[in-house]
């Protein structure tokens, strides 16, 4: 008898209807021979809800302990309406909020850390051959107070708990059936992906896929747990994210990706000298901006010019940053552009394959698309071009290497 756990998100828990029809898949899996625990989140717009209602009497920044315990009463309707659900079908049932199941987190509120999961209550109610209905996105502290793990948290807990009980899966249901090649919106032709493994998933959804939270996938490949995405309205096989040694076939780029949310800032003529570099990002990662890609250049007249990429919503205020530490260190200028998309190819055969970089960068040319920065790893390569470009790049990299007829590299490492 295998355990499952299974996830479901705010679309597919949107209605009383959809409630129902997860109950149907849920008891259909119990009634499978299978051990069922079900992590859920709030119904479609409950959150933002209750968000509003937060920065109604809050302002912009209400009390955050007072707001996670507003907005995770979200999960608790769910898994009480499920919970029943289940029942009315026959099957026993019990619902847990974060604390009732033992999520323990820091207390980063908002943004809380997993730190452990005390799954015995849930192993006793399994073993009972009760359905767990478990409220995601939500924990608490070692004080009693309730927490929220941020955007994406219920993907998060699921793996978590998935990891606690020793489960043979986790299967994230969405409304998607899978992880294409592409997203399917910008390029028709994008298909679905039937095994990832965790890097390749990681890498993707960090480049701007959407499908799966970065911080569920990083807690699956800690602790090994095979992630199943699938469709909350058909019994369609989704895509497995699994270990390396499970992907059979490695395809030389398994996906292409796109994210429009970035910034470029530019600060020019600063001093080659040691040291230069902390002085500018250290006052960035005190305010908490992340940056991403870092470019410098060295001149011939003992001065240099870095590059490098915040998200969108940092811009403004990593501008004000950057030009407070050019005066400091008597740059000759700083220049911004949030009119930039990172455009990224992915895939695990990277690693055995030349010459993909030059192919990559020959497609963009032949499109009369101009880089400007450009950023590797072992199974990505990512490039930043003007936003305008961004669906002509895309659609030309997924024809160039996920369309039937991509011919692979002749070169191998």
């Amino acid at each position: 008898m295998s355990l499952i756990v299974q996830k479901f998100g705010g679309t597919s828990v949107g209605d009383v209807e959809r409630i129902l029809n997860v109950a149907r898949r849920v008891v259909a899996t119990k009634e499978a021979g299978h051990r069922v625990a079900v992590v859920v989140s709030a119904m479609a717009g409950e959150t933002n809800h209750l968000v509003d209602l937060a920065r109604a009497i809050g302002g912009d920044a209400p009390d955050p302990r007072e707001y996670d315990a507003l907005v995770s009463t979200g999960e608790q309707k769910t898994i009480a309406l499920l919970s029943m659900a289940i029942q009315k079908l026959g099957h026993k049932a019990q619902s847990f909020t974060g604390a009732q199941m033992g999520m323990r987190t820091d207390r980063s509120y908002t943004r809380a850390r997993i730190e452990r999961i005390d799954a015995e209550r849930l192993h006793t109610v399994l073993n009972q051959g009760m359905i767990a209905v478990l409220a995601g996105f939500q924990g608490v502290d070692d004080e009693g107070n309730i927490t929220t793990l941020g955007r994406g948290g219920s993907d998060t807990s699921a793996v978590a708990v998935a990891a606690a009980l020793q489960a043979d899966v986790c299967e994230i249901y969405t409304d998607v059936d899978g992880v294409y090649t592409c997203d399917p919106r910008v390029v028709p032709a994008a298909r679905k992906v039937h095994r990832l493994s965790y890097d390749e998933m990681l890498e993707m959804a960090s480049l701007g896929a959407k499908v799966l939270q970065i911080r569920s996938v990083k807690f699956a490949k800690r602790y090994g747990v095979p992630i199943h995405v699938r469709s909350s309205f058909s019994d369609v096989e989704g895509t497995w994210v699994t270990r390396e040694e499970d992907v059979m076939e490695q395809l030389v780029v398994s996906g292409v990706t796109f994210n429009r949310s970035e910034a470029k800032i530019n600060i020019r003529g600063v001093k080659d000298v040691p040291g230069v570099a902390a002085e500018l990002f250290t006052p960035l990662s005190d305010a908490g901006v992340v940056v991403d890609m870092i470019i410098q250049n060295v001149g011939q007249d003992g001065t240099t010019d870095m590059t490098f990429t915040v998200p969108e919503s940092d811009f403004v205020r990593a501008m004000t940053l950057t030009k407070e530490v050019a005066n400091k260190l008597g740059a000759a200028e700083v220049l911004g552009n949030d009119s930039i998309v990172k455009v990224s190819v992915v895939g695990l055969g990277m690693k055995d394959h030349a010459g993909v970089a030059a192919r990559m960068f020959r497609c963009l040319a032949k499109e009369g698309i101009n880089l400007q920065l450009i950023s590797t790893s072992e199974i990505k390569i990512s490039v930043v071009v003007d936003a305008k470009y961004c669906e002509l790049a895309v659609r030309a990299l997924h024809a160039e290497f996920c369309e039937d007829g991509a011919a692979e590299p002749s070169v191998e490492n």
